[in-house]
């Protein structure tokens, strides 16, 4: 139950959404007569820079510095399928200047993945909004010698385990695009996780690897020219922004969905005042035709929305996984 200051001051920015003015500075800390912001709001990326995470923290950061008088900083920690960033995040004060760029992999996959986490993916977060989704897209390299799904699953079953897949990290969403992929052709693939793309995409165009699930986002130039070839996106839908590309789904897989999503995050327990602010700041951040359209052509479906909407979401995508996860039988250490 909220507090009578904290309803009048979620009715306040309400009010000031609607109406279309510029921001002041109104949200107060609780037990603070301190407005926010007064320091430097740092956005925690949990995979290297250059994908659809970093993109959108920096999308986030360039819109919030024009309405905000403090430093907005990035800052990049991969490591364990986001866990890394998470962690640091769920053990940050809740105080409105330290947040994650959250994604499937840290919210909706690696409670049931782990046997041990140092966090809760779901209580030691407040969210914040929803910022867009994106297909993962199952890329091949030119050097496997195949350019159709029914090849590549011919070939798979001719040589269990030999083939190599990789994803930007245990937990992902392309983690477990590769475990939902097997699980539905029956072939049986090796996984090779790394920390990000800076790393696979080289090896995948070298050869050093045959396969990867990737964001379509930072596939799509490699595919466009042609260094690597693409045989499906994981969404139930092609992506508006690479529509010669076909689902998985219309190949034969029937029902393959599992899109990369991501959302703004901050620790648990953040006052409602700085919460509601920050949900503002994002709806105006990546509500803009220019930046929609912007982050459309990367293969990004932005989205923001309510913190109640995006609390919902993750719970259904929590479900999903970790029915996906129970089945194939995964289980790892922290």
């Amino acid at each position: 139950m909220l507090s009578p200051r904290s309803r009048l001051g979620l009715l306040a920015l309400s009010w000031i959404l609607m109406v279309g003015v510029n921001l002041p500075v109104l949200a107060q800390t609780q037990g603070s007569t301190t407005p926010w912001p007064k320091q430097a709001i740092r956005i925690i990326v949990p995979f290297t820079p250059g994908g659809a995470p970093d993109v959108l923290a920096r999308t986030l950061a360039q819109s919030w510095q024009k309405s905000l008088s403090v430093p907005i900083l990035v800052e990049n920690r991969p490591g364990y399928g986001g866990n890394i960033a998470a962690d640091l995040v769920a053990q940050s004060p809740p105080d409105g200047y330290t947040l994650l760029i959250g994604t499937v992999g840290i919210h909706a996959i690696n409670g049931a993945l782990y046997e041990k986490l140092a966090f809760d993916p779901l209580k030691d977060f407040t969210p914040i909004s929803f910022l867009a989704s994106t297909p993962n897209v199952l890329v091949v390299s030119k050097q496997v010698g195949i350019t159709t799904l029914p090849e590549l699953i011919a070939l798979a079953k001719a040589k269990p385990n030999q083939l190599t897949y990789g994803s930007s990290g245990v937990g992902t969403s392309l983690h477990m695009s590769g475990v939902l992929f097997q699980e539905m052709t029956g072939v049986q693939l090796r996984h090779i996780p790394y920390k990000g793309r800076a790393q696979s995409l080289p090896d995948l165009v070298s050869g050093r690897i045959d396969m990867l699930f990737d964001n379509l986002s930072s596939s799509l130039p490699l595919i466009q020219s042609n260094d690597i070839l693409a045989i499906g996106v994981t969404s139930l839908k092609r992506s508006p922004a690479a529509q010669a590309i076909p689902t998985l789904a219309e190949q034969g897989l029937i029902g393959f969905d599992a899109r990369s999503w991501f959302a703004l995050m901050a620790p648990a327990n953040l006052p409602p005042e700085v919460q509601m602010q920050l949900n503002i700041l994002t709806r105006q951040a990546l509500s803009s035709p220019k930046v929609k359209n912007k982050l459309r052509l990367s293969g990004l479906d932005a989205a923001p929305g309510s913190p109640d909407d995006l609390s919902h979401f993750i719970s259904s995508e929590s479900a999903k996984w970790s029915r996906v996860i129970q089945r194939s039988g995964i289980k790892l250490e922290q």
